[in-house]
This record gives C-alpha cells, structure tokens and sequence, in this order.
C-alpha cells in the first residue's frame, strides 16, 4: 500500500472518530472538534507531521534519485565537454596541416610558373635569334647568289657583244680596251 492509501485510511478513521465524538459532545461530555474551519492549525499541524513521517522518506527517495541524474548528467557532459575539446585541438591541427600543405603547393606552383615563364622566354630568344641568323644566312645566299647571276648575264653580253663586233672586225687595240672594259666590271683587275 503506497502513501496515498495511507493518507486515505488515516482519513477515514479520522472521519469516524469525528463521527464518535462528534456523538460524545453532544451528550455534555469531553470532545474533540474536528470541524476543519474551528480547527484549523492543529489539522494543518497534524497534517503536517504526517506528511513529514510517511513522506521523508520517499521525499529524500526522490531528492537522492534527481541527485544522482544531475550528478551523472553533469559527468557525462563533461566528458562530451573532453572529447568536443579534444576533437577541437585535433580540427585545429588538421586546419594548421592543411594551410601548411596549401601554402606548400601554392609556392611550388609559383615556382613551377616563374620557370615554365623563364624556360618560354629563353626559347622564344633563341627561337629570334635563330630566325635571325638564318634570315640573314638566306639573305647573304640570295645576295650572293642574284650577284653571281649578275656577274654570269654582264658575261654573257660581253661575250655575246665581243664576238657581235668581231665578226665586224675589229681592231686588236680596240678588241684589248674591250675585253680590258669588260673584266673591269665584272670586278677584276687590269
């Protein structure tokens, strides 16, 4: 039977000893009144120290109980409270690993892109500089070669010229300042 049945059986024995003393004064005799509104602050008193009997203990059940969940409760977040910390250092390094990591590559791609820059302008020089040299190898050919050209046609005519004004006849002096003329501006010497 819990504390409620109690308190209902007090109550009911409370109800007929009212009954029976409640007959007693009224016979002139010596009573006690139970009436609740005259007797007010023994009923509290008495309601009171039964309460305190019967319900200490399952009052301090109750306290000892919440007591031991706020207890475990607060253990358990502490521990949560650990682990968050533990794994809010271990972020942290990661974050630290990873920044690191990121600047590593970012410098190797800088230096990767300054030499593949230099490696590009060094060819692209000596690209230049080959078709320089090779232009002006081609242009030194074709020179040479339109001045040979030149040299053969100012032969050919003069040649062609001497042997027109030889079959005419003419004179050894003049057929000498002739081919004297001649070698002259092809570039020898007389």
């Amino acid at each position: 039977m819990g504390i409620m049945g109690t308190f209902l059986l007090l109550a009911a024995e409370a109800n007929a000893v009212h009954s029976e003393l409640a007959e007693g004064a009224a016979e002139g005799g010596f009573g006690l009144n139970l009436d609740i509104f005259e007797t007010n602050l023994i009923n509290l008193a008495i309601l009171v120290g039964i309460l305190f009997y019967f319900g200490r203990k399952v009052l301090s059940n109750i306290l000892n109980e919440r007591q031991s969940n706020i207890a475990t409760a607060i253990q358990e977040a502490e521990g949560r409270l650990k682990e968050a910390k533990t794994a809010l250092s271990q972020a942290q390094e990661q974050l630290k690993q990873s920044q690191a990591e990121a600047e590593r590559i970012r410098q190797s791609a800088v230096e990767n892109a300054q030499k593949a820059k230099e490696a590009l302008l060094a060819k692209a020089v000596q690209d230049v500089e080959r078709l320089k040299q090779t232009a002006a190898a081609d242009l030194n050919t074709e020179t040479e070669r339109a001045i040979a050209q030149l040299r053969q046609r100012v032969a050919t005519l003069a040649l062609q010229k001497v042997e027109s004004q030889l079959k005419g006849g003419i004179a050894d002096d003049a057929q000498q300042s002739l081919i004297d003329r001649s070698i002259a501006q092809l570039g020898g010497n007389v």
